[in-house]
């Protein structure tokens, strides 16, 4: 008798289809177990409204910021200074960075030349140059645009230097072989496929632009989300700050999606090799 293996279904696996369980439906499942536990231990009196708000409660107050708004401003003015800020100071610091970076990667003396500074800037935490930002900007946009503009050239300038100084020499010699010149090479080759790394700088930068421009607020500034989460805090408003962490969490995920979309539609040849 001829005996038959059943073979097994890999782990999330159906063994039926043997499809692959989706994964948005994964993570569905991920978010959905942790608002029950939430739930759970929030109306059970386990976790009390000081330590973590039920979810009705963060509802409840969340209806009330967008009605009334937070300290003389809507809740969607706090977002939008919040992403002015991050947004200016990130596209400031972002061209210059990629562009320093690619004359880097494709210049050997600048590089020389500049990876000193960026050796010693880079372990510095952006967080430290607030402090410097006021003493010399004040407490008005500026600093706040100056200091994002910073952190995000840190980030952008090593990935976009890394990434043209990568570029394999096959195809520089390719170019040449064709007659290409150097302008040509430069834009035609160097930056194509330097894209790919720096788009990996420029997440770094806006996650990290997000991060600091709400470090920033927290320190001086009269409207944001770090200015919402700071006042709340002090007068013990628990949902407020829990709403402003859930917000900057929810707007980071969303500006990262962007960049991500952006990054496919530019890059569409990565992972086709």
């Amino acid at each position: 008798m001829t005996n038959v293996v059943k073979q097994q279904a890999p782990v999330g696996v159906d063994a039926e289809t043997s499809k692959p369980f989706p994964s948005v439906a994964i993570s569905l499942i991920s978010l959905g177990a942790i608002m029950a536990v939430w739930f759970v231990v929030t109306n059970t009196g386990i976790l009390g409204p000081k330590q973590l708000p039920t979810p009705q409660a963060l509802v409840s107050r969340f209806l009330e910021l967008i009605k009334d708004g937070y300290q003389g401003s809507s809740l969607m003015g706090h977002i939008t200074t919040s992403l002015t800020r991050t947004l200016s100071g990130f596209v400031i610091g972002s061209v210059v960075g990629i562009v320093v970076g690619l004359v880097a990667g494709y210049n050997r003396v600048i590089s020389a030349a500049l990876s000193p500074i960026m050796s010693f800037i880079r372990p510095i935490p952006p967080i430290a140059f607030i402090p410097m930002a006021v003493l010399y900007f004040g407490l008005g946009e500026t600093g706040k645009v100056i200091l994002i503009a910073v952190t995000s050239f840190n980030y952008t300038v090593v990935n976009a230097q890394s990434g043209a100084a990568g570029v394999p020499i096959a195809y520089r010699r390719a170019a040449a072989t064709l007659g290409v010149s150097k302008t040509q090479e430069f834009f035609k080759v160097i930056v194509p496929a330097a894209l790919p790394s720096i788009f990996t700088g420029l997440k770094t930068a806006l996650a990290l632009s997000w991060a600091v421009v709400v470090a920033a607020e927290l320190v001086g500034a009269q409207k944001g989300l770090g200015f919402l989460i700071n006042q709340a805090a002090l007068f013990f408003d628990i949902p407020t700050v829990f709403i402003g962490i859930i917000l900057i969490g929810i707007i980071g995920l969303l500006l990262n999606l962007a960049l991500s979309l952006l990054e496919k539609k530019l890059v569409h040849w990565r992972g086709r090799g």
